[in-house]
């Protein structure tokens, strides 16, 4: 059973910085895949940033050079730091590992930013 545990979310102003964690229960290493995803009220999750089997990592057009993806594997955990930070990130940010053909989500972290 994997669990991913969110944190770091909040209220920031338009321009200012967050950064988000998962934390992992096992090994990141034994998952092919981990990222995060945002979604907004009625609207589908999307990909925000993530890592592929091949340890490169992918961006939405809509983050790339503001948003970055680590990991500290020594911790299990996956970070996403926020920079310049808009209004339209204002979303519930998921983590999301894949794992022997399932993937699993956090419960997510709600992050606002106020204009």
């Amino acid at each position: 059973q994997v669990q991913l545990v969110e944190s770091g979310g909040g209220l920031v102003q338009a321009g200012g910085s967050l950064r988000l964690s998962c934390a992992a229960s096992g090994s990141i290493f034994s998952f092919s895949a981990m990222g995060w995803y945002r979604q907004a009220p009625g609207k589908q999750r999307e990909l925000v940033a993530g890592f592929t089997s091949g340890g490169s990592t992918n961006y939405a057009d809509s983050v790339k050079g503001r948003f970055t993806i680590s990991r500290d594997n020594a911790k299990n955990t996956v970070y996403l730091q926020m920079n310049s930070l808009k209004p339209e990130d204002t979303r519930v940010y998921y983590c999301a590992a894949d794992k022997d053909g399932m993937r699993y989500w956090g419960k997510g972290t709600l992050v606002t930013v106020s204009s």
